[in-house]
């Protein structure tokens, strides 16, 4: 698969702690603090938030990894100690402002992982819908060893991967997990050998880009929130957002294909 990317001009080009890059329909991000193991500070989540509300038009996906050895080292300890309550209240809704605007922004976000996946940097990865896994990637939550709370919003997505226990333990006890620990307790959808993960990213970001905008839209925007409701009220909000779909002519068109055996069948990718 042809990996050449072209930087992205304009605002997106001037940020100095993210690398975004496109080609065609696929954007990629790249957290840009090596030397820091990618750890997030305030100007860096003020940049994440920057790139995702001003993602280039023609985008359909977007792939966030991180540069050098590491994804993401969590939150930059250097800037925490000074902050008072009411500060780190404000701190952490900015953050809890970036990941939501990830999440729930209006593209499919895979991240790749690997190296340090740790901190702040697994509730990033957290927030993107599906994570391909290096075999160097390893979690840890040490949060409750430096005396303080995760603040970027792990506390309500993390345990939607890997459940309550599996998380009050790693806070309680450091417990560090490594990829094939963490991929089967639900942190990742996908394993790659080191290296590999980008490649890996990249083909399910271009099949992920061929799908109808719409249902691409309800898969990210309507399953988390359903997941949230009641079960009478959430097959209710199924129903609206099934029919919306389905009266899309870009949906109409594909079910057209599929009958006249135009469209390949469901099988083993």
């Amino acid at each position: 698969m042809n990996l050449e990317f072209e930087p992205v001009p304009g605002l997106l080009g001037q940020l100095s702690m993210l690398r975004v890059e496109t080609r065609g329909a696929v954007v990629h991000l790249r957290l840009n603090r090596p030397a820091k193991r990618n750890a997030v500070n305030d100007e860096l989540i003020a940049q994440i938030h920057t790139a995702f509300i001003n993602l280039p038009p023609q985008s359909r996906v977007a792939v966030v990894s991180g540069e050098g050895e590491h994804f993401c080292a969590g939150l930059d300890l250097s800037e925490v100690s000074d902050r008072t309550v009411a500060e780190g209240i404000v701190h952490s809704r900015l953050w809890h402002a970036a990941f939501d605007q990830l999440q729930f922004g209006r593209v499919p976000v895979i991240a790749v992982l690997h190296g340090a996946v740790v901190g702040g940097g697994l509730e990033l990865a957290a927030s993107a819908h599906l994570r391909v896994a290096e075999r160097s990637a390893f979690y840890g939550l040490p949060e409750g060893q430096r005396g303080i709370f995760v603040g970027g919003s792990g506390s309500a997505r993390i345990p939607r991967l890997i459940g309550v226990s599996r998380m009050t333990d790693m806070m309680l006890t450091g417990r560090v997990f490594d990829a094939e620990e963490g991929h089967a307790a639900g942190i990742s959808n996908y394993l790659a050998a080191p290296g590999e993960g980008l490649a890996r990213a990249f083909e399910l970001a271009e099949r992920i880009a061929a799908n109808a905008p719409l249902s691409n839209f309800a898969v990210t925007q309507a399953l988390p929130r359903i997941a949230d409701m009641a079960q009478s009220d959430g097959l209710f909000v199924e129903a609206l957002m099934s029919a919306i779909a389905q009266g899309d002519e870009a949906a109409k068109e594909r079910v057209r294909a599929f009958l006249d055996k135009r469209a390949p069948k469901v099988g083993k990718p």
